[in-house]
């Protein structure tokens, strides 16, 4: 028998040799949902968004392991230093682990440099630049849903290869719209097609008219806008006012949704060619995800909504599967682990955060081919994950070996 000085070191050496025990931190698991409420990214994020990261909890029982599962909702106003406040105020005394979908890409930068800093998770449906796994790449983060480089590539590549060679941008004036553009011109320029001009606008623009006359001097058979939301909307409606695809013009818009669409009426958007990352009438998966998400609120669910729906339940079933909600724990498992739901098949997370899934290039219909206010695109292709998004090499992530 040994004496208690060994028996004790005994004990020590195979306290030592057993794997740490993981555990929750705190009472409850907490998620905050940072978005725009209330401006030109509200409706295609904003409180949708906020209710596909509850819907996810609601999947596990609004808890797990006996800690419940809390969502917070935060409206950045689309200012970096706004944003950044609020998640410090969460990660610091509210005990929030996980920041997720985040429009606006100058406030999706912000916030990722800040979760990286607290090593906290950030999940991005949102934001939209490519340079989030490009060179400010963060090992705390996964980009979802989409970014300037898969939309500019389904959507430029399908348009020069239809002959629209001759481009003109109009672009937001901020982090994303420089992003969607360059990302644009380097496809354009690459399959042939050149870009004659270009022109910038404020962020929640109401009036296009010097931008569009431009486009319209400028000879340009392509107009590509590098915006979003609201200002995309507002930028084809006054198109098609100024009468430009009646002169052969084709409108790109670089990133804009099926709700975006349905707000403008198929009359005024019409055969635009665009792509998406998720629709609602994909297949039986979407349109039930759909029916669960309109029961709560009567719109149609984005794509965003449903990134944000597919990466919170991703992140939850990581924690469940490891008992755990440390950082580097849950996205070690979220990396490891096949996305397989109504957002994506066989989707998977790169080294440098991307979430790659297959994309879609989309026609919206006509007003005699639809056959319902929320029916308005038709499927032209399906793009595999390894061709939509940005090479792993190409990128500059200094996570990437």
């Amino acid at each position: 028998m040994p004496t208690r000085p060994r028996a004790a070191l005994l004990a020590a050496l195979l306290l030592a040799a057993a794997p740490a025990q993981a555990q929750i931190a705190g009472d409850a698991i907490k998620i905050g949902i940072l978005t725009d409420m209330s401006s030109l990214y509200s409706t295609t994020t904003g409180p949708g968004s906020v209710l596909a990261a509850q819907l996810a909890a609601d999947d596990f029982g609004g808890e797990i392991n006996g800690h419940k599962i809390v969502v917070l909702s935060g409206d950045h106003q689309n200012k970096p230093d706004v944003g950044a406040s609020i998640v410090r105020k969460w990660i610091d005394t509210d005990g929030v682990g996980m920041i997720g979908d985040v429009p606006t890409s100058s406030v999706a930068l912000a916030v990722q440099q800040i979760v990286r800093e607290k090593n906290k998770v950030f999940l991005i449906s949102g934001g939209g630049t490519s340079e989030l796994t490009g060179k400010s790449c963060s090992p705390n983060s996964i980009h979802w849903t989409y970014d300037t480089y898969s939309q500019s590539n389904v959507a430029a590549r399908a348009v020069v290869a239809r002959g629209g060679k001759a481009w003109y941008f109009i672009s937001a004036d901020y982090a994303f719209g420089a992003a969607l553009e360059a990302d644009a011109r380097a496809i354009v320029t690459a399959t042939g097609g050149t870009v004659l001009g270009a022109t910038k606008h404020p962020l929640n623009n109401s009036d296009f008219s010097s931008q569009l006359l431009a486009a319209q001097a400028s000879g340009a058979k392509v107009v590509g806008f590098a915006n979003a939301g609201g200002d995309a909307s507002n930028a084809l409606k006054q198109a098609a006012e100024f009468g430009l695809q009646k002169s052969g013009i084709t409108m790109v818009p670089l990133l804009i949704g099926a709700s975006d669409i349905r707000g403008l009426g198929l009359p005024t958007a019409q055969g635009t060619v665009l792509a998406e990352s998720w629709y609602w009438d994909l297949n039986d998966e979407t349109r039930a995800f759909t029916k669960r998400f309109m029961e709560k609120q009567h719109n149609i669910p984005s794509a965003y909504h449903a990134g944000m729906y597919s990466a919170t339940h991703a992140y939850l079933a990581a924690i469940k599967a490891t008992g755990s909600d440390d950082a580097k724990t849950v996205i070690a498992k979220m990396k490891a682990t096949e996305v397989n739901d109504m957002f994506a098949h066989g989707g998977h997370v790169r080294a440098d955060g991307r979430m790659v899934h297959d994309y879609y290039l989309f026609q919206v219909k006509t007003p005699a081919q639809s056959t319902g206010p929320y029916d308005v695109y038709n499927l032209l292709a399906t793009i595999p994950a390894d061709q939509a998004f940005r090479p792993l090499n190409e990128g500059g992530c200094p996570l990437v070996q």
